[in-house]
């Protein structure tokens, strides 16, 4: 085994210690995941960025139905009507929402909103299919792209059209819905474990920061590198407020008409910023095996070389039957240059095959995530290479979790909150629960309230802040 020179970096992205922002804008252009669209605040996701973003939505696409979801697709233009039949959602909305007045060279009768979100139209459908308990629950799923008008923007984290999925969901019972709710964020939390390699902190947020017109909004909030915490998803209980705006009614088992409970939930290509940010380094991308779009590249060394390229060929078929996406690297490129390029975009592990490496009956293999290169045999090579994209993938969570853990800083008085925040960290302290200490908290540090943790073991008495009595554990972090 040996490590890769700590000074043989690529050239071409920003230092991430002194410009992380920099460091950002390079990795997600010249790694080939985005461009910017010619619309202010649009992107164009590319080839290799859209791989990773269908690696995504397949295995979330997967845990969704296995939880008796099905997907549908609703419209993308809605009645502006529709947006002001529950009070808080249009105040919530209505400052980032993209107005549709003419089709054509006809004036509308009546504006359209092209959507922020779907509560409304699929509530107005709701109303519609649903007349009795026999039609709940309805759990129903869609694939899609909204679009908001973002004053500041940065390709994944906060564009003015972005693609996510949206769950919207009917119960008969607070409880039924309650439940549901729960039971989603589960289903993100399991999938940023699992497949993303991020660990998160899941919890309630405040009334400031919840979904507009949601009754509560609990949320998975991840560490970045820098400190910041990016809301990754969000599972919304909407209560009984959608479906009264909007006249949905079930003759229920005792003969009366009832509001049925609703819930919503959604993950973004946010996750795709998530990605980078919580895995990259000096070098760029470093993407978790599992949604990598090559998971195993094969770069062959003196190629010119009888038998070389046969037998890069060769691994590369045996590979692929066993379930590993591969590519070997056949470019009229210096062996150094692709090894850079390929680390660069993340590729998880690199398989270096050349005359010696044939006559021994072995490969070399470079990983990604330690940087660490060890000779293994050919025989067998799927299971051991997959074996090691397993390793890979627990070493990034572990990685990335010891990261989050170490900078959780409890606090208990405004200074201590103060150095802990300018030091990058997740602060864990006692609130009040009052909207005004929350904004002045906000206003002096720049940190919001991120999520109450259900574990709500009190760590003190008293605000943080204000010193009055406290009512939530909370988590406060700087923010995308």
């Amino acid at each position: 085994m040996g490590k890769k020179n700590n000074a043989d970096f690529v050239q071409e992205i920003a230092d991430i210690d002194a410009d992380f922002a920099g460091w950002y804008t390079d990795v997600v252009i010249k790694t080939e995941m985005v461009d910017y669209g010619p619309v202010k605040g649009t992107m164009v996701i590319r080839p290799y960025g859209y791989a990773v973003w269908e690696n995504i939505q397949r295995q979330l696409d997967d845990r969704i139905k296995a939880t008796g979801h099905k997907n549908t697709y609703f419209p993308m233009f809605i009645p502006y009507s529709f947006l002001s039949k529950e009070a808080e959602h249009v105040e919530g909305f209505a400052p980032e929402v993209a107005i549709v007045t003419h089709f054509g060279k006809e004036e509308l009768s009546e504006k359209l909103v092209v959507r922020p979100t779907s509560e409304t139209i699929i509530c107005h459908m709701f109303a519609k299919w649903v007349q009795s308990y026999r039609d709940l629950p309805v759990l129903v799923n869609q694939w899609a792209n909204v679009v908001r008008c973002e004053k500041t923007t940065r390709p994944f984290l906060r564009t003015s059209e972005f693609l996510w999925q949206e769950g919207h969901t009917l119960h008969a019972t607070e409880e039924e819905a309650m439940e549901e709710t729960l039971k989603m964020l589960g289903v993100y939390e399991e999938f940023m474990k699992n497949v993303l390699a991020i660990p998160v902190i899941t919890g309630r947020k405040s009334e400031n920061e919840k979904f507009a017109g949601a009754g509560a909004t609990y949320t998975m909030e991840a560490m970045m590198l820098d400190g910041k915490s990016l809301q990754a998803g969000t599972s919304h209980y909407l209560s009984q407020n959608f479906s009264k705006a909007f006249d949905i009614k079930f003759l229920d088992k005792d003969g009366t008409l009832k509001h049925p409970y609703q819930t919503s939930w959604g993950v973004s290509t946010r996750l795709m910023g998530a990605l980078i940010m919580a895995h990259g380094d000096k070098r760029g991308l470093a993407l978790p095996p599992r949604v990598a779009p090559i998971q195993v590249i094969i770069v062959p060394v003196a190629a010119h070389k009888e038998g070389v390229l046969d037998k890069a060929y060769e691994i590369r078929d045996e590979l692929l039957n066993s379930g590993v996406r591969v590519e070997i690297d056949t470019r009229d490129q210096s062996v150094g240059w692709k090894f850079n390029e390929w680390e660069m975009k993340g590729v998880p592990l690199r398989i270096e095959i050349g005359p010696r490496d044939i006559e021994n009956g072995v490969v070399m293999t470079s990983r990604r995530d330690t940087h660490e290169k060890d000779t293994v045999s050919m025989q067998g090579l799927g299971d051991t290479v997959k074996k090691i994209l397993d390793d890979i993938h627990e070493n990034m969570y572990e990685k990335a979790k010891a990261l989050l853990m170490s900078h959780i800083v409890e606090c208990h008085d405004f200074e201590e909150f103060k150095t802990a925040i300018e030091g990058k960290n997740f602060v864990k302290a006692m609130w009040c629960g009052c909207p005004e200490c929350e904004a002045e908290i906000k206003a002096l540090t720049s940190a919001t309230t991120r999520a109450m943790p259900f574990d709500q073991t009190p760590i003190g008495d008293v605000c943080v802040h204000c010193g009055k009595p406290a009512k939530h554990v909370i988590y406060f972090a700087k923010s995308y």
